[in-house]
């Protein structure tokens, strides 16, 4: 990637802002405090993710009123200080042998409602409520469900240079060859020039042909690709610590009428929900507008999941557009458009993009061609 690709790189002083932005959040939520184990939360906020998410704790507490701690195994803080944000915390650390929750005990309050990461393992909340009996603790996808998801310019800038890695990697993949070959190949291959334009992490390559395709999380397998085949090609990853996730379906050789009319179907509903993106739009209207596309068609029992999913330091996060999410749509809230038709035993189709919400609307990180392409 050339050098004036690079993303700029956040700084201590970002990860203070973050973590100033959670506390006041959690105020306004009611909460005493927030508990952040490793994950996606930990690395949003400070920058640091353990080499190995082990039995051992590793915890960041923010409390108003006091600096931000992060309690981490002694043979790991080496690694917790070198990290991006650790200038913006207090490392504490613990001792094999010793009580890992005594010494969290020290920072945490005694008392309270706190939110906790979804990453946490149960036996570190139970080893907490335990040393700390008058402490609660909620979900914080439930108790601060926009922490993660609204995004700031440099994290955007992230998210458009892994779409268009991403974008770059489909107009690669439809020039080999898929008939006579296994699927997992063609995987393969998605995964070889994700790597080439610039990923560093590759977290899917779905190649769904023929029925497979019906399966929406097929695993890439043994099957060889047919002439006549629709294959659903579904593939991204991180790129400058950035998720990329997008879908084309492809045919190879020839398509019939019947795969070409599903695919128009597809394509409309993705383009009237991106069309329906907007601030202050609720998430499930997105699912709505899409699912009334294919419904209409007479297909809305074959489009079985939500039509998306958030995307930022992981591949899905929250927010989801779905039935039943009320929250609102804000400007810098980033998430996928994939509705999908699925034939048992015969074929699939998916189209999806990611996009963002802007002022006025929405933008699309991924470009490549909707149409329904042929392959060799």
């Amino acid at each position: 990637m050339n050098p004036e690709t690079e993303p700029v790189p956040f700084t201590s002083d970002d990860y203070a802002a973050r973590m100033a932005r959670v506390v006041a959040d959690a105020l306004g939520a009611g909460l005493d405090g927030v508990v952040v184990m490793p994950g996606p939360d930990l690395v949003w906020l400070t920058g640091y993710q353990p080499t190995a998410i082990t039995e051992r704790l590793t915890m960041l507490t923010l409390t108003p009123g006091q600096p931000p701690t992060l309690l981490v195994p002694i043979l790991e803080r080496a690694d917790a200080e070198a990290a991006a944000g650790a200038p913006s915390v207090e490392i504490v650390d613990w001792t094999d042998g010793t009580d890992p929750y005594e010494a969290a005990s020290r920072f945490v309050r005694s008392h309270g409602q706190f939110g906790i990461s979804d990453s946490a393992w149960a036996m570190h909340l139970l080893g907490l409520q335990e040393r700390l009996p008058e402490t609660r603790y909620r979900s914080l996808s439930q108790s601060l469900p926009m922490m993660r998801a609204v995004k700031d310019a440099d994290e955007l800038a992230r998210l458009a240079l892994a779409g268009a890695a991403a974008d770059a990697t489909f107009y690669e993949i439809v020039k080999v060859q898929f008939a006579g070959r296994r699927e997992t190949e063609v995987a393969a291959d998605l995964a070889r020039l994700l790597r080439e334009f610039g990923h560093e992490q590759v977290d899917f390559t779905v190649v769904g042909s023929g029925p497979n395709g019906a399966n929406p999380h097929h695993e890439a397998g043994e099957r060889v690709i047919q002439v006549g085949d629709a294959v659903v090609l579904d593939f991204g990853g991180l790129m400058h610590g950035y998720g990329s996730d997008t879908t084309r379906t492809v045919c190879v050789g020839e398509s019939t009428e019947e795969q070409r009319d599903v695919h128009e179907i597809v394509r409309n509903a993705q383009q009237a929900a991106f069309d329906a993106v907007a601030p202050g739009i609720p998430c499930q209207e997105i699912d709505r507008v899409a699912r009334a596309v294919i419904t209409e068609a007479g297909y809305g029992k074959e489009f079985i999941h939500r039509t998306g999913h958030g995307i930022g330091v992981t591949t899905h996060e929250p927010p989801y557009m779905v039935e039943g999410e009320e929250q609102l749509l804000r400007p810098g809230m980033c998430f996928s458009i994939e509705p999908g038709i699925y034939l048992p035993g015969r074929f699939g189709v998916r189209i999806e993009d990611i996009v963002t919400v802007t002022e006025t609307g929405g933008e699309r990180f991924n470009n490549s061609d909707r149409m329904l392409r042929l392959v060799e």
